[in-house]
């Protein structure tokens, strides 16, 4: 049984992890040996050295979820665990949270900052897929099969927002309407479900109005100003933009050569974190982009073909949460260092500095696997039996639902 399982494993999909990472925590030493010295004065390898611990903490973890059974996640009480403690945690910031960024979204223990916002991202994908998992015959009854993920993931989103962290919030949204759209509910309930979020931006208005002058502060309505016309506010808002763009453009085919970033001598601030892709465009040209750009995207089309092959709704659910908040996070970040939305201070996913975000991706990617090995698991050693329920994501099932309504 053992061989078997270990002949179910995606071993692209792990590779594809493994060479990110790797790639990433080379180009967070690169981008941020200066930065350490001239801005932190600490050693040249203090970020290298921190993402390495984070990395070995977040392959243990992958190795563990790879093992660890997913559908174990379904049982009472690992849910109830999981919506207590990330309400638990969100609720601690306002205790014991570090402000950084005039946001309050970090936990000190000991050397390490870890942000809970980043875990709950996960909490939320786990949630959702359990309940619309256990909700399919009744998924499109108000009262039951509507209203309580919504409720949940509504008060996530609140204690996010008045960190205030939007960038995180909009993208545990985001992530939530992916799995609704894949979930099988019926497009009259999905209208239901708009109209009360609309409801609930209208209640949280007050709440906004209150907290106007942390939400619509100067740095932050300073990135609508750079984002709109960058070059006109060179030296203020649009600093950031600019040379990142000068990076991207001095880059070229082929780079100026690992290490050899100008951009990173204090012009680029963020050059380890959120700007980390500008860096890499400049020492490595358009390969080194292409090379993380088409890794990103095998991982996230991986991850969305194996919620196609799954035969069991929350396995689907959970590929589709996963991959949708890797495709989410990358695509808000490279549009901001492109000047294609605002910046948001979101990670480059697997490549970016931060402890926090790399142990999560590590999390969640292990458990994507994990869920793949079962599935190829069922379709090459176990014979489908009539009790198996076909996905209920991934549009199709939403179509066959619609279909039998017009009838």
């Amino acid at each position: 049984m053992v061989k078997k399982i270990l002949k179910s494993y995606d071993y692209s999909l792990i590779l594809a992890v493994v060479l990110l990472c790797a790639f990433g925590l080379v180009m967070v030493y690169s981008s941020s040996m200066i930065t350490a010295v001239a801005r932190y004065e600490v050693e040249a390898d203090y970020f290298f050295q921190r993402q390495k611990l984070a990395l070995i903490a977040g392959g243990l973890a992958f190795i563990v979820m790879m093992i660890f059974p997913y559908r174990a996640f379904l049982t009472s009480g690992m849910l109830k665990l999981i919506v207590f403690g990330s309400i638990g945690l969100l609720v601690s910031l306002f205790f014991i949270g570090h402000v950084a960024g005039n946001a309050q979204s970090w936990i000190k223990l000991g050397g390490m900052n870890l942000q809970p916002g980043e875990f709950v991202k996960l909490s939320v994908i786990i949630y959702l897929a359990a309940v619309y998992d256990k909700k399919q015959s009744y998924i499109d009854e108000f009262g039951r099969g509507v209203l309580p993920p919504l409720i949940f993931t509504g008060i996530i989103c609140f204690f996010v927002i008045i960190q205030p962290d939007f960038g995180t919030a909009f993208i545990i949204g985001m992530i939530a309407i992916c799995m609704i759209l894949c979930s099988g509910m019926a497009i009259k309930s999905i209208g239901k479900l708009i109209s009360l979020v609309l409801l609930f931006g209208i209640l949280m208005s007050p709440i906004i109005m209150f907290k106007a002058d942390q939400i619509f502060s100067e740095e932050r309505l300073s990135r609508f100003t750079g984002f709109a016309d960058p070059f006109a506010h060179e030296g203020g808002a649009g600093y950031q933009l600019v040379n990142s763009f000068y990076a991207i453009g001095s880059g070229g085919l082929t780079g100026l050569g690992l290490g050899q970033s100008v951009q990173k001598y204090g012009y680029l601030p963020e050059s380890h974190t959120d700007f980390i892709m500008a860096v890499i465009a400049e020492e490595l040209g358009i390969f080194g982009v292409m090379f993380v750009l088409i890794l990103l995207s095998f991982i996230i089309l991986k991850g969305f073909s194996i919620a196609r092959k799954c035969q069991d709704p929350f396995g689907t659910l959970l590929s589709v949460g996963i991959s949708s908040m890797i495709a989410i996070q990358a695509m808000i970040n490279l549009g901001g260092l492109t000047g294609l939305i605002p910046i948001t201070g979101v990670p480059l996913p697997f490549i970016s500095y931060g402890g926090s975000s790399i142990l999560l991706l590590l999390i969640s990617m292990g458990l994507l696997v994990n869920v793949s090995m079962f599935t190829t698991y069922r379709e090459t050693y176990q014979k489908p039996t009539t009790q198996e329920v076909k996905p209920a994501a991934v549009i199709k099932p939403l179509q066959q639902k619609n279909n039998s309504s017009m009838r």
